[in-house]
């Protein structure tokens, strides 16, 4: 694959790949606009690079439609640099870790047997949990 310099470029390449065709009567644009809620004449103005204008809100509705992650469509976009995404991640705070019963309870399972069985599940699956981060983490 090429080395991707522009949005534009990194989008056309993105579109084309699932299918959709970018040619002058291809209808691929349009297409593409429907399905990601924009309009055809943005995405004409993302495929030529001109992305400063767009939001975050088209740049969010471009990764839903491609399924990529926010942050790429951000870093190809340079709305954010790898050395913005890795200080995020860094500083990103940790989410709190629940309890089974807290899960539990804020998934609304108050009815003792139906409780008991989603208690034990989560009990069943720790070992699985531990075993593939541990394997995770050797690699």
């Amino acid at each position: 694959m090429k080395n991707v310099t522009t949005f534009g470029e990194w989008l056309r390449d993105r579109l084309i790949a699932r299918g959709y065709d970018l040619g002058p009567r291809g209808g691929g644009r349009s297409r593409f606009a429907e399905h990601a809620g924009i309009s055809p004449p943005t995405v004409g103005r993302l495929l030529r690079g001109d992305h400063a204008a767009a939001d975050m809100r088209v740049l969010a509705a471009v990764a839903d439609a491609l399924d990529v992650p926010f942050v790429d469509v951000l870093t190809h976009a340079r709305v954010l640099t790898a050395d913005d995404v890795e200080a995020i991640r860094r500083h990103a705070p940790t989410p709190p870790t629940l309890t089974p019963e807290q899960a539990a309870d804020g998934l609304g399972i108050v009815d003792p047997e139906p409780r008991r069985v989603f208690l034990a599940t989560v009990a069943a699956l720790r070992p699985l949990s531990a075993a593939t981060e541990r394997h995770q983490q050797q690699e």
